[in-house]
């Protein structure tokens, strides 16, 4: 019964956050989605991403993140769209100011459906 409902726990987040990206796509200028399965790759390249190199990243640069009160943070989590615009097809972040502006704005939307749903 746990695994049942903690895999559909993660299909649902998995989806939102995909719906998320397409809202950010769509208010952000320099973030393009082609398709919703490109959302959902990138959504899941983005979850890969910011679990493992993300951590590593926010572990060692925790110092820095602290003196800037958390604006490296924001720099990481861009860092993270990034890193996922260069692996899947059809997602596109052009330039550092639209990764990081897209990454709060996902962080917001992403937050929002979940509590909505």
């Amino acid at each position: 019964m746990f695994l049942h409902t903690s895999l559909r726990y993660w299909l649902i987040h998995w989806l939102l956050s995909a719906v998320a990206l397409l809202i950010v796509a769509a208010i952000v200028p320099g973030i393009e989605v082609e398709s919703f399965g490109a959302a959902l790759a990138a959504a899941v390249v983005i979850g890969i991403a910011s679990a493992t190199l993300g951590i590593f990243l926010k572990i060692v640069l925790l110092p820095f993140i602290v003196i800037t009160l958390g604006i490296v943070y924001f720099l990481i989590n861009g860092l993270m769209l990034k890193v996922a615009a260069a692996i899947v097809p059809g997602f596109r972040v052009k330039g550092c100011m639209a990764a990081t502006v897209g990454s709060i704005l996902l962080t917001i939307v992403d937050y929002l459906l979940i509590r909505l749903f």
